[in-house]
């Protein structure tokens, strides 16, 4: 990977530049699967062997605490491959302290994990990650008996915990913020002697706890969903066990998303390879969006291959993306191009991500001259001509990546900090570039 300037001019795509005649990529392993794949690796029997790895600041970040936490874990990032021992869930060490950076999965899944187990454990984070929601995680876990002593804020990275095992054998967790505070607390409950019961009160990223529990499965837990008037009620019978895999990570679905915006975006087909309709990822469905907008998509044995609307332009749409939020910033980018005004709606929760990003997008938007309004949980673009201006990314992946689209139909949009990518994409920019034939 190239070292990154802290701008990134975006190369315009307007005027006499020659386009390929179809852009064919393949975009590094999945974030949400190579986490939940190290976290069960973790509490297997048995040696795992991660193939397909994302490697970014975030699965390092995991990665490292899991071998400060006492486990054998070895990487190869030119193979993209991770191996690991795990030891039936029990942790090796009983004190340690780990740094789980600006990873929401390893702050959320490893608090959930070292909250069940018995121990004393200092967890810190980076200060992005100090300001994310962590409290419905941590009273669901105080109701199973562990304790919580926080330094600079309640409920907020850094804290110690003690913990003393399951003290229980249900729990209630709100999870209006963030599903990873369910997907965290079914993927330890197979530790628990009695088996385990967690009621969800919310509804946000159920695309992504259906992730969680079909990747249970894989590994040898069955955990069984129920409802219970409006909460539904998630189960993992006792006396399951994860089992060691060789594992097969699928190519990320959300980095596929910013590729496949570019078909509408600037009329050309797409495919990313070995990206299919049956991911386990919710993201794929912002492709069925990019349908709505006149796309055609084709799922073939290679990756889908989505083919630009006929007309040569797109259209406005309503688009409630509450299964595919972190899309939200990629549909806003190309939105101004668009045949009419774009909503954007069920995105309430994403104030609560890396940046509060329904005011992010709203506050770039406007400083490149576009009409747009904003309420809690949605927001409206006019189509329009962005001008030139620099892009604040707010120490945001997706806002890096996302508005880089835009400035491939403009002129002079420079995106600021374009390292914050290095969180899920490294080399995004090289991947960009190469796709689009551009020489930099």
């Amino acid at each position: 990977m190239k070292t990154l300037p802290e701008t990134y001019a975006v190369p315009s795509m307007r005027g006499n530049v020659r386009l390929p005649e179809k852009i064919q990529v393949t975009v590094p392993g999945s974030k949400s699967i190579t986490n939940r794949a190290l976290l069960l690796a973790v509490l297997a029997n048995g040696t795992s062997t991660l193939r397909g790895a994302l490697f970014s600041d975030d699965s390092r970040h995991f990665l490292e605490s899991v071998k400060d936490l006492g486990f054998s874990a070895e990487a190869d990032e030119e193979a993209a491959r991770i191996t690991v021992t795990g030891l039936g869930g029990t942790v090796p060490k009983k004190e340690a302290s780990i740094y789980v950076g600006s990873a929401g999965t390893a702050a959320r899944f490893l608090t959930a994990y070292l909250g069940i187990s018995e121990g004393t454990y200092h967890l810190d984070a980076s200060a992005q990650m100090r300001k994310r929601p962590m409290a419905p995680l941590l009273r669901g876990l105080e109701e199973l008996g562990c304790t919580f002593d926080c330094e600079i804020e309640k409920d907020c990275f850094p804290f110690t915990l003690r913990s003393r095992g399951f003290q229980k054998d249900r729990v209630t967790v709100d999870i209006d913020r963030s599903s990873q505070f369910l997907s965290a607390l079914l993927i330890s409950s197979a530790l628990a002697p009695r088996g385990f019961t967690v009621e969800a009160t919310g509804s946000h990223g159920m695309a992504y706890v259906d992730m969680t529990r079909k990747m249970m499965a894989q590994f040898g837990v069955t955990c069984k969903r129920t409802e219970d008037g409006d909460a539904p009620l998630f189960t993992t019978a006792p006396g399951q066990s994860y089992q060691a895999l060789d594992y097969q990570i699928e190519p990320d679905a959300s980095g596929a998303a910013y590729f496949y915006a570019l078909c509408p975006l600037l009329n050309i087909p797409v495919q990313v390879n070995h990206v299919h309709f049956d991911s386990l990822q919710g993201d794929v469905e912002f492709i069925r969006i990019l349908e709505r907008l006149g796309c055609t998509a084709k799922d073939l044995p290679e990756g889908i291959l989505l083919l630009p609307p006929e007309s040569g332009t797109f259209q406005g749409i309503t688009a409630n993306m509450h299964a595919c939020s972190d899309q939200a910033i990629t549909l806003a980018a190309i939105a101004p191009f668009a045949q009419g005004p774009t909503k954007i709606t069920g995105i309430g929760h994403i104030r609560f991500q890396e940046s509060d990003r329904i005011a992010a997008m709203e506050t770039e938007l406007r400083r490149m001259g576009i009409r747009c309004e904003t309420d809690e949980s949605s927001l409206t673009i006019w189509p329009g001509k962005p001008k030139p201006c620099l892009i604040k990314t707010y120490d945001d992946h997706r806002m890096a990546m996302g508005f880089t689209l835009t400035g491939l139909r403009s002129e002079g949009i420079v995106i600021d900090d374009p390292a914050c990518c290095r969180k899920t994409f490294e080399n995004y920019f090289e991947v960009l570039e190469k796709a689009l034939q551009i020489m930099i």
